[in-house]
């Protein structure tokens, strides 16, 4: 059995969350990701910095109604990253 490398960036439950949320919609604001994710604020912001590192995602802080609003867009490369993950982890799984 040939087991490909896992992603390291992905391989984390909440980087995964937020890039597997951000594929189904391309963007969604960082209230909505929390939501959906169920972090805190604190934890996800830094597991965003981390993705947007990466370049996974691009990260928009702008102000809607004079309050502060950060937007998160998948990127091709994220796009990319989440498609080889999941071949990889399919080599984990058993061939039938």
């Amino acid at each position: 059995m040939d087991f490909k490398e896992l992603d390291p960036i992905l391989h984390s439950q909440l980087r995964l969350a937020v890039i597997s949320l951000l594929i189904g919609v391309k963007e969604a604001e960082f209230t909505f990701i929390r939501e959906k994710t169920n972090a805190t604020a604190g934890n996800l912001s830094v597991q965003i910095n981390k993705l947007k590192e990466a370049g996974y995602i691009e990260v928009i802080k702008q102000f809607k109604d004079n309050y502060p609003q950060t937007i998160c867009k998948i990127t091709p490369k994220g796009i990319n990253a989440f498609e080889n993950y999941v071949t990889a982890l399919q080599s984990y799984l058993p061939k039938k």
